[in-house]
């Protein structure tokens, strides 16, 4: 692709991005599914959807799903991927063995509302765990939650957070804030990263595509495009699941397959992942997942963006003049909207999507 016609797979908005989603796949000859939210809509009133793909043969034994905007805001890249990856011609010669199933916004009210999660404030890649459990513990977040969330931000309450953040960082270091803040907490439904008391309604339909789309498989995969992590522009195949899922992983991703439990990706260890849903789903499968995290900017700004747009939601107004900035700033904190940057996913995407159909086609 030139750099004119990657440019055209990225879209200013959910809306745009859903049109354009939608005529990449019409223009390939490919039905669309849409999954409307029930509990939500977008910011001018319109519906909010999930929208499904799907290339190759119905009854495929090998599936790869491709989702995008797991983390909302962060669907500008993902649904970029996606559409680059229709107009790449490699969904048009699958091997007549692998199916690949393109998950357009999993979680569209993030995406349209410019927030990293749900309609619940659910981060839907922590809300994968077994509710029928006593919830995990959040002692590490519990920690730090009284200074994530100050009482204003613009005064001295957000000055005394900053403080008390600077303390903690200077005495336990950088990797264990990110650790204690992103690894997933389920005390705090108005923090960050909260990963829900109960399956979200995108948990539910990511759970409903598995079983419309391979619940006969006997190999499944996930590539799960995700940003704000790593060097400017670099995809990062991060393995997720089982000591043998992320063995396979590293078969087919090479040395470029990080393992945040091994203490090798830019990403700390988390709980309850978007791929843990096939385990649920189906479980006879063997299956091969990976987050692929773009880097945008340095993590102290990543998370300062995070904590600005949690205070937003629960302490500030929206449409004021300070939550318009800070909206803005979450959206570039997550899309670089730059040529290098959308050049890089585009081509890595294909890249990583070519790596997975191939280990698929070729897995015992």
């Amino acid at each position: 692709m030139n750099q004119s016609e990657v440019n055209g797979c990225f879209s200013a908005d959910y809306a745009k991005a859903r049109d354009r989603f939608r005529k990449a796949a019409a223009d390939a000859g490919v039905r669309v599914d849409e999954y409307a939210n029930p509990n939500a809509e977008g910011p001018a009133g319109e519906k909010l959807t999930t929208d499904v793909a799907r290339f190759g043969e119905r009854r495929a034994p090998r599936v790869l799903f491709v989702t995008s905007a797991t983390h909302g805001v962060e669907g500008f890249c993902g649904s970029g991927g996606q559409v680059a990856l229709m107009r790449s011609g490699l969904l048009a010669s699958l091997p007549e063995n692998v199916v690949v199933v393109l998950v357009h916004a999993i979680n569209p009210y993030g995406f349209a509302y410019l927030s990293r999660t749900t309609e619940d404030n659910v981060d839907l890649n922590r809300n994968f765990i077994d509710f029928s459990a006593p919830l995990p513990d959040s002692g590490a977040y519990d920690e730090v939650h009284p200074f994530l969330l100050p009482e204003d931000w613009d005064g001295p309450a957000r000055l005394a957070s900053e403080e008390a953040m600077a303390r903690y960082i200077a005495a336990k270091g950088l990797w264990a804030f990110q650790c204690a803040v992103t690894g997933g907490q389920y005390s705090h439904s108005d923090g960050l990263f909260y990963g829900g008391t109960a399956p979200s309604w995108s948990h539910r339909t990511f759970k409903t595509l598995i079983g419309e789309h391979a619940t006969d498989a006997t190999h499944v995969a996930l590539l799960d495009f995700h940003t704000g992590l790593g060097p400017y522009g670099y995809g990062e195949p991060i393995t997720t699941g089982t000591a043998d899922e992320k063995a396979r992983a590293r078969r087919w991703y090479g040395d470029d397959a990080t393992d945040p439990d091994a203490g090798s990706s830019t990403s700390a260890p988390i709980r309850g992942h978007l791929s843990e849903a096939f385990a649920d789903v189906v479980p006879g499968a063997r299956s091969a997942s990976v987050a692929l995290e773009f880097g945008t900017v340095p993590v102290p700004d990543t998370l300062a963006a995070l904590r600005a747009d949690n205070w937003l939601r629960f302490r500030g107004d929206r449409e004021s003049g300070a939550g318009r900035i800070i909206k803005q700033r979450n959206r570039d904190t997550f899309y670089c909207d730059f040529d290098d940057w959308r050049a890089m996913i585009a081509a890595r995407g294909i890249e990583i999507a070519g790596r997975a159909v191939a280990g698929l086609k070729a897995e015992d």
